[in-house]
């Protein structure tokens, strides 16, 4: 573990979304602007489109924290699931003890669970990440969930947060009702080389770093352009960085140990080293002819019509195999190993 080594004190690339974390880039910041107007402002239904990665829930944690006191809060993460199965894990969420499967009584629960957090003087927001799995079933449902309000406010705020198939599955034609609520559509850009840079330097500082600039000047655009300005892989591509260099023994991170993780992380090449050793294998069998069963062999299966031809296509291949074995176990000089 290169914690010791750099003299952190936590992990600072870790892959759960901490909000003490977060790096408000020029987009993730107006981004937040937005959802917290939209809520502020009653405004119903606030979509948050961005690529894997992005941070998404993280700053959706960070967002709720604004509110924890004067909101109840139900964060759904199970979007795999039918209108039933999604209405019983937000009554769940909500406290509910009561266990049906009547669709109708869960709307009945909700409504009065709606009404008594506002006699509390608070406001319900549901926030459903990974959204873009929802079935339009389940996007319908939310739809009639949001006609729970009165004359004078909305009773809850719903932030549909997912990636971009989510945007697609919005303007699908049957969810034109649906679409006319989300009145507000935010998503997020991938970071600059410079903010990679601050990105980076942000989470060492957090973690509890203090010294000279464990990166390079010269690495950060070179990681900007692999990582493709996405924070959870910048995340990951700063996690091998930092253990590379503790097992190099070195303090920083320099354009060498940068284009090592870059080839350690080839995926490429290592289907490429699978496919090369798969065939190195595959070689020795090439070597006896007539003792190996050809690609069109199996067709032969299609041909047997009773069991004498079985068993006698059976011992051919008895045959075949036991020839194989006797000339592996000869050396190249044609003397059994002992």
């Amino acid at each position: 573990m290169y914690l010791n080594f750099f003299g952190l004190k936590e992990q600072p690339f870790g892959v759960t979304p901490d909000p003490r974390f977060l790096y408000l880039s020029e987009a993730h910041k107006e981004a937040l602007a937005s959802l917290y107007y939209g809520i502020e402002a009653n405004r119903g239904f606030i979509g948050l489109i961005a690529r894997p990665g992005m941070g998404k829930t993280t700053m959706l944690f960070h967002l709720l924290e604004s509110f924890r006191s004067s909101a109840c809060i139900a964060f759904l993460f199970q979007t795999h699931c039918n209108s039933r199965e999604f209405m019983r894990l937000l009554l769940a969420d909500l406290g509910s003890e009561e266990d049906t499967q009547d669709l109708v009584r869960m709307y009945d629960q909700f409504n009065r669970r709606l009404l008594q957090i506002a006699r509390e003087g608070n406001r319900l927001i549901v926030v459903v990440d990974e959204a873009q799995n929802l079935d339009s079933e389940v996007l319908e449902t939310l739809r009639l969930l949001s006609n729970f309000e009165t004359s004078q406010a909305k009773l809850m705020h719903i932030i549909l947060a997912g990636q971009p198939a989510l945007a697609k599955k919005l303007a699908s034609p049957r969810l034109t009702q649906l679409r006319q609520r989300v009145s507000i559509v935010q998503g997020l850009a991938p970071l600059p080389g410079w903010e990679v840079k601050n990105y980076v330097e942000h989470r060492l500082r957090i973690a509890g770093y203090k010294g000279n600039p464990i990166f390079t000047s010269d690495v950060y655009e070179t990681m900007a352009s692999y990582t493709e300005g996405i924070p959870r892989n910048v995340n990951n591509f700063c996690f091998n960085a930092l253990s590379l260099a503790c097992a190099l023994r070195k303090k920083v991170v320099d354009a060498e140990v940068v284009k090592e993780v870059i080839s350690d992380l080839d995926l490429q090449k290592l289907t490429r080293e699978f496919s090369s050793e798969e065939e190195a294998a595959e070689a020795p069998f090439s070597q006896f002819q007539g003792t190996s069963i050809s690609p069109s062999e199996p067709e032969r299966y299609r041909e047997i019509s009773n069991a004498a031809e079985a068993a006698a296509y059976m011992q051919q291949v008895a045959l075949k195999l036991r020839s194989w074995r006797d000339s592996m176990e000869k050396t190249p000089g044609g003397a059994r190993r002992s």
